[in-house]
């Protein structure tokens, strides 16, 4: 039986292993943690997708010290432009646009390979010193005393706070007998990167055709990250066609703009879904990331938000440990659902409704629609309130997205 921990974090992917950094790196606060990771160990970084860094995100990673390891492999965005057509209409134009700047001529967002963000963040968990429990699988909670019971075939831990953040399937959420709210797309979301012929000069573009929206996210050089919503019977068939014919039909939807493309890595598919839990804590458990929301990607939010999940409960369990708090009470933990539960909600309603309105191949929805961004995108300071809203400025910002320490 191993001894009791302050923390144990279930899940060491991007959200779980950016918990851990917060922690162990939080002046003065000398936490005893580990990361519990069903994964088995030295497994070399894979996410082919591209991560859009919003620029509080980007502070936070900054302050943890994973930016400078990434930073020169990401991309500034300059700007996002917007159209709404038809797959076959060979001219597209743009019905909005919104240029990049946040805060003191600082980007709103940066582009990143996931391989890139995912190689940093090891690297800095290896420097910290936070141990990583690889191959370990969850199969049960049990509440004692002063603490929670995790239990597994491996072997059982103990932790005064254990936190899931084990992604959409999540097995502490389960296990906690925590409600799951929400739906199925009837989409998947077809991720890969191209090579393009026509500089991208640092701009993404959101295509919102019938089916689901296809974003062209700018990485350095002449690539893009490719996010393509479409529907789930139109992705099996995707997947399932040989290289040349996947290549001509993206070529198709990503439109003229980029020129000649080339698919640089093997495509893959998920499943799109709309999910909130319905508590994000209890006694002695926390959920972030997946394991509490599950997002459309269309606004390129999802990570975002599990790193303001991150960064408020991070302020909320240091603040308590430094008032000499029990970390897992559900009076200590309740400060972090009220942080951030309103916040989830309003932005997976957002998604979801714009994931409806856009979806329908109907003439005069799309005259309504498009009448619509159009009278965004001649007020400038609507147009500012969704770059700040995008950059993570809106509401009470938890001190690691201002890039202040905790």
């Amino acid at each position: 039986m191993s001894a009791v921990r302050d923390v144990a974090i279930v899940g060491a992917g991007l959200t779980g292993s950016v918990l851990a950094l917060a922690l162990a790196t939080a002046p003065g606060a000398d936490f005893d943690l580990e990361l519990l990771d069903a994964a088995p160990a030295h497994l070399p970084p894979d996410d082919i997708r591209a991560y859009a860094i919003a620029a509080g995100t980007r502070r936070l990673l900054h302050a943890l010290g994973v930016w400078p390891l990434v930073a020169g492999s990401a991309q500034a965005a300059a700007g996002m432009d917007i159209s709404d057509t038809r797959l076959a209409e060979a001219v597209r134009p743009i019905i909005a646009s919104f240029e990049s700047e946040a805060r003191d001529g600082e980007p709103f967002v940066h582009f990143v390979d996931g391989r890139d963000l995912q190689g940093a963040v090891a690297q800095r968990l290896e420097e910290t010193g936070v141990p990583v429990v690889h191959g370990w699988r969850l199969t049960g909670l049990h509440q004692e005393a002063a603490a929670l019971r995790l239990a597994a075939r491996e072997d059982d831990r103990l932790a005064r706070l254990a936190v899931g953040a084990d992604g959409g399937r999540s097995a502490m959420r389960r296990a906690a007998r925590i409600g799951n709210v929400g739906w199925a797309y009837g989409q998947a979301s077809i991720v890969t990167i191209i090579e393009h012929e026509v500089p991208h000069d640092g701009r993404a573009v959101q295509h919102f055709l019938p089916g689901g929206p296809l974003a062209l996210l700018p990485l350095p050089g002449n690539r893009s990250g490719i996010v393509w919503s479409t529907p789930r019977d139109e992705a099996d068939r995707l997947m399932a066609v040989s290289a040349e014919r996947f290549a001509a039909a993206l070529a198709e939807a990503a439109g003229p703009e980029r020129g000649m493309i080339e698919v640089v890595e093997p495509p893959r598919a998920y499943p799109l879904e709309l999910g909130l839990a319905r508590a994000f804590v209890k006694p002695r458990l926390a959920l972030i990331g997946d394991a509490a929301h599950r997002v459309h990607p269309l606004a390129g939010q999802g990570f975002n938000m599990g790193l303001r999940d991150v960064a408020a409960l991070a302020e909320t369990v240091i603040e308590a440990a430094r008032r000499g708090e029990d970390i897992g009470a559900l009076t200590t933990l309740e400060r972090y659902q009220r942080w951030r539960r309103f916040d989830t909600v309003q932005l997976a309603a957002i998604t979801d409704a714009l994931n409806r309105l856009f979806a329908p191949d109907w003439a005069p929805l799309r005259a309504i629609r498009d009448l619509g961004l159009g009278l965004i995108d001649r007020a400038p300071r609507l147009k500012q309130t969704f770059i700040k809203e995008a950059a993570g400025e809106v509401g009470k910002v938890p001190r690691l997205l201002r890039g202040e320490a905790v």
